[in-house]
């Protein structure tokens, strides 16, 4: 597994400040990314500041690290930026919040169809399934991701390997 590299980082100063994954964002939720085959992963402290009901996650929290997730996938595995024109949800189980609690959340690419992309995400505590997503991105350019997303590109770290 790999550590993604936030491509925005740099933008801080320009305005960076995205709920989900830009790390100076005091009401954020300050999500990092890891390459794990076809997967994107994150794992993510679910603090009490953002439960619904008592020590239970919200469920617009739920939606939100999601949909960040899926457009982690788009930026690394398609190298573009792209927008959610679609979200489905199944909440199966809920999801604690505290102190100790740790959750996974996992998402890939499931289909392309043109400038779509169907991504499915999940939510998992404790080895269970909690939530799911089924998602529709669509897809800009590589020309206009970089012009009015200024994306450049998304890189994992080097771990030193040779590569093979």
């Amino acid at each position: 597994m790999k550590k993604i590299i936030n491509p925005w980082l740099d933008l801080v100063k320009d305005g960076y400040n995205c709920f989900g994954c830009a790390p100076c964002n005091p009401f954020g939720l300050k999500m990092e990314f890891y390459e794990d085959g076809d997967e994107i992963v994150s794992f993510w402290n679910s603090s009490d500041n953002y439960q619904g009901w008592l020590h239970t996650l919200h469920g617009g929290i739920q939606s939100a690290i999601m949909d960040e997730i899926a457009a982690w996938v788009m930026a690394r595995k398609l190298q573009r930026a792209g927008m959610t024109t679609n979200l489905d949800i199944k909440f199966k189980k809920p999801v604690p919040t505290g102190p100790d609690v740790r959750i996974e959340v996992r998402a890939h690419i499931k289909e392309m169809k043109r400038n779509f992309a169907f991504i499915s995400a999940r939510i998992i505590y404790q080895g269970e399934v909690c939530s799911e997503a089924e998602m529709t991105y669509y897809c800009f350019s590589p020309e206009k991701s970089a012009s009015d997303f200024y994306f450049r590109g998304c890189e994992v770290e080097d771990d030193g390997s040779s590569g093979e």
